[in-house]
């Protein structure tokens, strides 16, 4: 039941008044999770009288598009099978809603449907006779005549400044495209069904269903998009989402799941629930770092939420984190339209491999001279064909020192048009490797060691790539989910000049079935008190109990190793992929002391980083500081060969982007920096 908050609400009492209370079992359906935490968190939250709900994501881009494109699931089927097993047993026993989106990892339509029959499956199954699970399917596929004309009108643009531009070709080849949808299917969904159980969501922007629930609950007029309340209530909701999305990310050490209070003004707690993890307010600033672009300022359907003003207060726990200030900006304020970010991947052939490894020492250093032969072979032995083609190698161990590597190992690549052509040429190609000659040869005898796992050549299918990862703009409306008239939610409605209502053309659809034997009038409906109900970690009155260590003299003198690089300093150091575009690096520190020295000292910045990366100043995404986390972040496009090249496809070797951060491991101070350390 919505709580709305009107006008002679006090801001003290919507800061102190819980709205609900949202648990995510794992950061991923699919990956597994703990069931005893989950079912000892419910059992506590659930007996607060406020109303609780299971809210996870299910979808990503990180591994490449093989889903967009191939249609593949993130997990087998079976992975899913196993997480809503459990995720079921506890809706029925506790009464309380399953959220998620991105259904199967791509969210596609296809697989919405499959997630839907897994959980019928689970239903029949014998034991479960007492299930009663409405449940809600919401789509997000998108018509390619409708991107074909949205882009014939200038209304699709790349998703960041490494995207390219969209092409008709790039439309015509996509297997399917899919729209990240923000909240307003979801609850539109919930409006038109109130008694429901079950979310099965399309794809989705990861925060959207935490964003709706309490949307949904707390009555928020989105049309009231000027309001201050309004834009703080909905940055905070959004917030929240953006980090319990991951899980237990946010957690030292981290967590499998984690736990929110929501407030009625837009703040939140945040707690792991694994019992021997604890959030701290660097963890949970510094989360808002991870996957993204930049830390402040994050991008989303509708518009984008500021973190410039957020506050992250330890509570007397010791183990959650008290977040307020978060502001939402919504698209329509500077008179922008709302956008979605389309999704699609297309095949572009088929693709064979081989692997192994060199230990001869002259090989070794001869390994260029023998893959320029390798090459030439192959095209030789392939001149015939008219079909383009390619073959490269993956090299692994190879140091550019006087000193040669051991070992080295690689992999063979082909990509052809057909499977037969890709294997042909990666049969040609390890037939060279194994007795081709070069300059000083003495093993003449085969000079590659292959077979492992008994294969020769391996097969791959099908290879993928991204071909949309853009913004498209949305009429007013569209946003929302097509339902029948009778169930049309007013708010999302324009009345013209006579007064009339207009209905509105909306992108997104549902489908609503009851799933299971059970007894409906037996379950428990848990309405909202009217002060809801608080616990020590959500207690309010909390003093901040923020605690950080600083390197000091003392501890330099007793035994502290003498800093040489920046890794020596930095407590977390890591890349990642920030879309299928972009990579970006993060450096946090323990210390507040030493994060400032860093800082002032100026070693790091947009120089630093093109020089550390071989790149143009003009090329880096994005560069700075952010003080919350006691953090630097940096992005830059993801470069394959020379060239600016999205995540997967051929060639790939670190879809993730999530071994690149050495360059700045490696970082050597400075003197000056390093004496005002010791």
């Amino acid at each position: 039941m919505p709580i709305a908050i009107s006008s002679t609400t006090s801001d003290a009492d919507a800061s102190s008044t819980p709205l609900c209370h949202i648990i995510t079992p794992v950061g991923m359906l699919g990956y597994g999770l703990k069931e005893d935490e989950t079912t000892a968190a419910l059992r506590f939250y659930v007996a607060t009288g406020i109303p609780t709900a299971m809210i996870l994501d299910s979808g990503s881009t990180d591994s490449g598009p093989d889903r967009l494109a191939q249609g593949k699931m993130g997990s087998p089927r079976t992975s899913y099978v196993r997480d809503l097993r459990k995720l079921l047993k506890l809706v029925h026993q506790f009464h309380v809603p399953l959220i998620f989106s991105s259904a199967g990892g791509d969210g596609i339509d296809e697989h919405v449907r499959e997630i839907v029959e897994v959980v019928e499956e689970i239903a029949a199954e014998k034991g479960n006779d007492g299930y009663s699970f409405k449940t809600v399917a919401i789509f997000s596929n998108i018509d390619k005549a409708v991107v074909r004309e949205r882009l014939n009108a200038g209304a699709v643009s790349g998703c960041g400044a490494c995207v390219p531009p969209l092409t008709e070709e790039d439309i015509e080849a996509s297997s399917r495209v899919v729209a990240q949808m923000g909240p307003e299917p979801f609850i539109d969904a919930m409006k038109a069904n109130p008694d429901f159980d079950v979310i099965v969501g399309g794809r989705a922007y990861d925060p959207a269903p935490y964003v709706a629930y309490c949307s949904y609950l707390s009555g928020i007029n989105l049309n009231d998009w000027s309001s201050p309340e309004v834009k703080r209530q909905f940055g905070g909701f959004t917030h929240m989402g953006k980090i319990l999305e991951c899980g237990g990310t946010c957690a030292e050490p981290k967590s499998h799941g984690a736990i929110s209070t929501v407030f009625r003004d837009g703040g939140f707690t945040i707690s792991p629930l694994t019992p021997t993890a604890r959030c701290t307010p660097v963890s949970v600033a510094a989360h808002t770092m991870y996957e993204k672009s930049r830390p402040d300022i994050l991008h989303g359907p509708g518009g984008y939420f500021d973190l410039n003003a957020a506050t992250y207060e330890q509570l007397p726990d010791q183990r959650s984190i008290r977040v307020k200030g978060s502001v939402f900006h919504f698209s329509k304020e500077s008179g922008l339209p709302y956008q979605v970010k389309l999704e699609a991947g297309s095949i572009i052939g088929y693709r064979s491999m081989f692997m192994g490894s060199f230990r001869d020492p002259i090989l070794i250093k001869e390994l260029d001279s023998l893959i320029d032969v390798v090459k030439g072979y192959a095209a030789d032995q392939h001149s015939q064909v008219s079909e383009k083609w390619e073959l490269d190698f993956h090299v692994y161990g190879k140091q550019e020192s006087a000193t040669p590597s051991p070992e080295i190992f690689i992999i063979g690549e082909a990509l052809a048009p057909s499977q037969e052509l890709a294997t042909s040429i990666a049969a040609t190609a390890r037939i060279a490797v194994i007795h081709g000659s070069y300059p000083g040869q003495k093993a003449t005898s085969g000079n590659f060691a292959f077979g492992i796992g008994g294969k020769h050549i391996i097969e791959l299918g099908p290879c993928s790539k991204f071909s949309m990862y853009h913004l498209m703009d949305l009429e007013d409306g569209e946003e929302g989910l097509s339902l029948d008239d009778a169930l049309e939610v007013p708010t999302y409605k324009e009345v013209n000049g006579n007064g009339v209502p207009k209905q509105r053309k909306r992108l997104f659809t549902q489908s609503v079935s009851m799933i299971g034997k059970g007894d409906r009038s037996l379950k428990t409906l848990l309405i909202p008190t009217a002060n809801g109900h608080t616990n020590g970690s959500t207690s309010n009155g909390v003093h901040n109990a923020t605690v950080t260590t600083s390197i000091s003299n003392g501890a330099k003198a007793n035994g502290r190793t003498k800093p040489v690089s920046l890794g020596d300093l930095a407590k977390v150091v890591r890349s990642k992929n920030a879309g299928p575009y972009e990579i970006t690096f993060d450096l946090i520190f323990e210390s507040r002391d030493t994060y400032m020295r860093v800082k002032e000292s100026g070693l790091l910045s947009t120089k630093t980083i093109a020089s550390a990366y071989n790149l143009a100043e003009s090329d880096i995404v994005w560069c700075g500081f952010f003080d919350p986390a006691q953090a630097f972040k940096a992005t830059i496009p993801r470069i394959r060969a020379g060239k600016r090249t999205p995540g997967g496809s051929f060639m790939e070797n670190d879809v993730h982007g999530s071994q690149q951060h050495l360059a700045l491991v490696n970082l050597k101070l400075p003197e000056e920096l390093v004496a005002t350390l010791v």
